[in-house]
């Protein structure tokens, strides 16, 4: 069998080079929430155009079948919100990318409590509940993935978003304790740290940023989105994508409990 397509050794020997390397994790099956737009759609069309079994998981049922019949994959519809949906996902996956979030922007001392408390059960809560059942998977057969798409908020914090703060540093934490336990069984854990991406998530904020800061929305692109970066566009979901595609080939065996920023510079000041 062609060394690419061995599911315990994926992207290694004569993969490296030729029409397999674009095959490597077949064999392989990833879940991927968040997964019906965005960052989360582009994963599963990435790691689906690399030979893997796509878990498409979403709360938006149509949208999830919708992605899942173009790429070959799986449409698993849950609310990640609720533990007893969360307990009922698949728990064979081998690669795991943690995508799935919302957003609430406002004053900390206005901010609901509720919707603090829903933003740390997707955020945080979901992606333990994935990893402690698909962790034992993983072990089992010496292979795991675990990528977290985190935030360049799990390295920075911004005002106004102290329920998605709180929820990306902890995913932060989340991600490096898997990747010390993970270790001796051959699984990895890694966040990418990704700035505004172009995103409906992105889009939604405008007006709540606009109203929070008190300036016009039509300048909230180059005063908020982008006043910190270097590089003044936002990053495109398939950037990211790619980067979450790369830390499950061979060149990143090595790398485990990193955080990856992409996010044109921000993190650089």
């Amino acid at each position: 069998m062609d060394s690419a397509n061995t599911p315990q050794h994926p992207g290694t020997g004569a993969a490296a080079a030729g029409p397999a390397a674009t095959r490597f994790l077949a064999g392989r099956k990833a879940l991927v929430t968040g997964a019906a737009g965005g960052i989360g759609r582009a994963c599963a069309e990435r790691f689906a155009a690399a030979g893997a079994e796509v878990y498409v998981v979403d709360r938006a049922a149509e949208a999830a079948k919708e992605v899942a019949g173009a790429i070959g994959g799986i449409a698993v519809v849950a609310d990640l919100s609720e533990a007893e949906a969360v307990d009922a996902l698949p728990d064979d996956a081998d690669i795991v990318v943690n995508n799935a979030g919302l957003q609430h922007v406002a004053p900390l001392h206005e901010f609901p409590p509720d919707r603090f408390t829903l933003i740390q059960r997707v955020m945080v809560e979901a992606p333990f509940r994935i990893l402690r059942r698909t962790l034992p998977h993983m072990y089992a057969g010496a292979w795991g993935r675990v990528v977290n798409i985190s935030s360049v908020h799990g390295l920075r914090a911004s005002p106004y978003k102290s329920a998605y703060v709180a929820a990306k540093h902890a995913l932060e934490g989340l991600s490096k304790v898997v990747a010390l336990e993970g270790a001796e069984h051959g699984v990895t854990s890694n966040c990418l740290n990704p700035g505004y991406v172009r995103t409906p998530l992105v889009e939604k904020q405008i007006a709540d940023q606009a109203r929070a800061h008190g300036i016009p929305a039509a300048d909230v692109m180059d005063q908020v989105f982008l006043e910190r970066t270097a590089i003044k566009r936002l990053i495109e979901p398939v950037e990211v994508a790619e980067a979450a595609l790369w830390l499950c080939t061979r060149h990143s065996a090595g790398l485990t409990g990193s955080s990856i920023p992409l996010d044109g510079g921000w993190t650089a000041h």
